[in-house]
């Protein structure tokens, strides 16, 4: 929750090559009080059944830049896995002997006290988009 001397962040993530929430992403999230500053680990989670992440640490105050840290590549791996995943693919690539393309998601943001960020990700093995949502 933001107050007036910190911001706030929320996130989740789809998975869009099968249109669905993606479970059990590891996500850590990094603060900083400016350009010059650096990065402090706040801690993480990870995504729930609907692929939300609903309690991710508090932000500091003073925070005028946050990063989130998806752990893409152990999803991706862990669902190459299922016997039904080229059928839940239908057309996408079926090669995923790799893991993901991006092993890992990185999304640096500013913020601003007193305001709310919710972050989604939408991601697939070969790609991924963020946006600031509502």
């Amino acid at each position: 929750m933001s107050t007036d001397t910190t911001a706030s962040v929320s996130t989740h993530i789809l998975d869009t090559s099968v249109g669905r929430p993606a479970e059990g992403v590891a996500i850590t999230l990094a603060a900083r009080g400016g350009s010059d500053a650096e990065w402090v680990a706040l801690g993480g989670s990870a995504t729930d059944a609907d692929g939300r992440c609903k309690d991710l640490p508090a932000l500091p105050e003073g925070t005028t830049h946050v990063r989130l840290d998806f752990e893409v590549e152990t999803y991706f791996s862990n669902k190459s896995s299922t016997k039904n995943q080229a059928e839940a693919q239908q057309d996408a690539p079926r090669v995923r002997d790799s893991g993901a393309f991006f092993p890992e998601v990185a999304i640096t943001f500013a913020v601003t006290p007193g305001e709310h960020y919710h972050v989604p990700l939408l991601l697939n093995p070969f790609g991924y988009s963020v946006y600031r949502g509502s």
